[in-house]
């Protein structure tokens, strides 16, 4: 059954290896994907004083460098202050950071013009894949992470992947509401967000099984 599930996982990464890189490939040869030519019409007709794009221009601060900067500073230090260990904030905070390496790494191999700049929402610079989308992944995917591992109770525990898992929905879909992502980037950001995180859970485990000194 392990070996089945297994096949299956290496089944799904081909699957969106390939699909991902089908995008790099028609982004890099100036053609929007498919994705990207359905999605367009209801982001570019949404007016900016609209509730709407209100509303999810307040959700996007939730994945911006201001607020994720002292807020990794803060949960790295509840995070040590509970397990009394550095290595969870090693995970967290580096793997945070470490997302935001790969998300600038990728980008500047794409190239990606964005479909529209807006420096007050940390929207400047390549667009693929949407840094918000990764890094959040990362963030509160490795926080729900470690939150779960102190808490007993499996409903409060559904709550706070489900609840940490929606933020992170939200923060994705703002930036293709307001603008300033095509639907693509956020895919393929939420995507390699995950996938890292799975590593960094991984690289935890590991590390935890063969040492308990930290």
């Amino acid at each position: 059954m392990r070996s089945k599930k297994t096949y299956l996982l290496l089944l799904l990464l081909a699957v969106v290896a390939i699909i991902i890189g089908l995008w790099i490939a028609r982004i890099i040869a100036g053609t929007l994907p498919y994705l990207d030519q359905w999605t367009r019409d209801p982001v570019e007709g949404l007016a900016v004083d609209s509730v709407l794009y209100t509303l999810f221009r307040w959700i996007t601060e939730l994945g911006s460098s201001h607020f994720l900067i002292p807020f990794v500073v803060i949960m790295s230090a509840i995070l040590y202050w509970v397990y009394r260990r550095i290595l969870p904030v090693v995970i967290f905070a580096g793997g945070t950071y470490g997302s935001h390496l790969i998300n600038v790494f990728i980008k500047h191999i794409v190239e990606r013009e964005r479909p529209s700049i807006l420096v007050a929402a940390n929207a400047e610079g390549y667009s693929f894949p949407s840094g918000h989308a990764m890094i959040s992944m990362a963030c509160y995917g490795l926080l729900a992470y470690f939150i779960v591992q102190i808490v007993n109770n499996k409903t409060a525990k559904r709550l706070i992947q489900a609840g940490l898992a929606f933020i992170v929905l939200l923060i994705g879909a703002s930036r293709y509401v307001i603008n300033v992502h095509y639907l693509t980037d956020v895919v393929a950001g939420f995507i390699l967000g995950y996938l890292w995180v799975l590593l960094m859970i991984f690289l935890y485990e590991r590390i935890r099984s063969t040492t308990n000194r930290v």
